[in-house]
């Protein structure tokens, strides 16, 4: 299990939120992990739809933090999250921190970012270099505590030696995905290379939180 969350606005309403998410939200997937294992072979859509509903019950915490005093209208969050049932890697994503994984020498964004220039590019409206450079680029349209919050689980294939990165917009707006690439195929340690990527971050001006897990499947004879 791994995950980040990423306050919205900076400020210390987005801190308690993703503090309180990342909290809640672990007891929610433990429940629904016992599920995966005690279920049929129907299990997968089932054990999809808990990790969802586990995303909405963080949300309605959010909501009631807010509502009895503890946070403000701005207390939201990102929220993404990897459980690794082998042989596969389930994503739990709501917002745009992303979630990468390196399979060779191949680099594959496996979320997709919640955000209205993303959903313009998706409609037609924007072309993909028109929304990178837009006033629409990093306005999300789903948050965990958010007016709008709608989850979205995606099952993929994990294999030994793939790499998988999930972090947050501070990381993908000052390293691009071929300098992702890169410091994952030349990785030496997961600790190594985070370190690196964050460097890089924060030469490249730093101006938002980083936050980033990598993760890295070895068999124990290798």
């Amino acid at each position: 299990l791994a995950m980040v969350a990423d306050g919205v606005g900076g400020g210390k309403d987005g801190e308690a939120a993703s503090r309180l998410v990342v909290s809640t939200v672990t007891r929610y997937v433990s429940e629904s992990i016992d599920a995966y294992y005690t279920s049929d072979s129907t299990g997968d859509a089932s054990f999809t739809g808990e990790l969802n509903a586990a995303a909405l019950r963080v949300h309605a915490d959010v909501l009631e933090a807010r509502e009895s005093g503890q946070g403000k209208r701005s207390m939201s969050t990102t929220l993404t999250l990897l459980i690794f049932v082998w042989p596969y890697v389930y994503a739990l994503q709501v917002g745009d921190s992303r979630y990468y994984q390196l399979r060779g020498d191949n680099l594959l964004q496996v979320t997709r970012d919640q955000t209205i220039g993303q959903q313009l590019v998706d409609s037609g409206v924007l072309k993909e270099k028109e929304a990178v450079g837009s006033k629409w680029a990093g306005v999300l349209a789903s948050t965990i505590g958010g007016s709008e919050s709608e989850p979205v689980v995606t099952r993929v294939d994990s294999d030994w030696g793939y790499v998988h990165l999930i972090c947050t917009d501070g990381l993908t707006k000052h390293v691009s995905d071929e300098r992702i690439r890169e410091h994952l195929m030349s990785m030496t340690s997961a600790k190594q290379v985070c370190e690196d990527l964050l460097q890089e971050a924060l030469d490249a001006g730093g101006s938002d939180n980083i936050s980033l897990i990598v993760v890295r499947p070895l068999r124990k004879d290798a």
